[in-house]
């Protein structure tokens, strides 16, 4: 970070902070210099990004239609006209594969914030207050966590008509119990700490006691798990589309495309190769992502 200037790296690096602002601009000004000197982490953070800026600055980008059909430009193969070729309904697989990002993109921020939510709170409530709602909570975790995510979040979007929020409510149904689980043993760890002890005796209600000291003490585990479980929602979304129960054609989707080429895989190899590429590196760089962050927040765990 020396595009900063030399003061304000000082005022940030400080070990001794004047104010709570500087103190926790300061915390962040470390985790991120951490992260920066992890080559794996810069390189998953980049792909994230320049494939989610490319797909929000599509509308602006000179792209083909994603959805206008040329019959007579059936399965062209890459040139300087379609760079990435065409489908088989001479759709520009390029223009394609930037819109299918959007929705793939939409679906994981959409999951993200609905899942974690709801399983951070889940499980600290079970690890902080314990007893049967401990018990209650966790077996209804379990329920979840006994079928396999993609199986389940299938049946729930085949149950459902096709579209964007039906994907986001069949994978987030089903992602909440990781990070419940997670919240619940660290919640559990600090349920007899000095602090909430005190805060108990001084009257603080167990709602309060929930949200402002269980939950912010969850919170970076949390964090990190998201970034981890993205590269799994993308392959939940790409598995939906592929079996036909994702985003409702003629929309573009990574899952869709792949099962579209398959069968003339041979004969033309960019149709479902490209968008498969394109899943892997998104993937890859959630992957990368979430490594290198789990080890700047909590550098002990491997």
């Amino acid at each position: 970070m020396n595009f900063l200037p030399t003061k304000a790296r000082g005022w940030l690096a400080t070990d001794t902070p004047h104010t709570r602002l500087q103190a926790k601009l300061g915390a962040v000004y470390r985790l991120v210099r951490r992260f920066l000197l992890n080559p794996m982490g810069v390189i998953g953070l980049s792909l994230v990004a320049i494939i989610t800026i490319t797909a929000l600055l599509a509308p602006w980008l000179p792209l083909a239609d994603p959805i206008g059909q040329s019959l007579g430009d059936r399965l062209l193969a890459p040139s300087g006209q379609h760079p990435m070729g065409t489908d088989t309904l001479g759709r520009d697989i390029l223009a394609r594969v930037v819109y299918g990002a959007r929705p793939t993109l939409a679906i994981i921020a959409l999951v993200l914030l609905i899942s974690a939510p709801v399983g951070l709170i889940i499980g600290a409530a079970a690890g902080l207050w314990g007893g049967w709602t401990d018990t209650i909570l966790m077996r209804l975790a379990d329920v979840f966590l006994a079928f396999p995510r993609l199986i389940l979040a299938i049946a729930i979007a085949a149950a459902l008509t096709s579209g964007l929020w039906t994907a986001v409510i069949a994978i987030a149904l089903t992602g909440w119990p990781p990070y419940a689980r997670v919240a619940r043993s660290e919640a559990s760890a600090s349920r007899h700490a000095e602090f909430i002890q005190a805060a108990r005796s001084m009257g603080v209600s167990r709602l309060r006691l929930l949200l402002r000291h269980a939950v912010p003490l969850c919170l970076p585990s949390a964090i990190v798990r998201a970034a981890l479980d993205a590269p799994g929602i993308v392959i939940i979304v790409a598995g939906l589309g592929f079996l036909g129960v994702g985003l409702p054609p003629p929309a573009p989707e990574w899952g869709a495309m792949v099962s579209e080429g398959r069968s003339i895989v041979y004969e033309a190899w960019w149709v479902s190769t490209i968008p498969g590429v394109m899943i892997l590196l998104l993937s890859l760089g959630f992957n990368f992502f979430g490594d290198a962050l789990r080890d700047v927040i909590d550098p002990g765990v491997k």
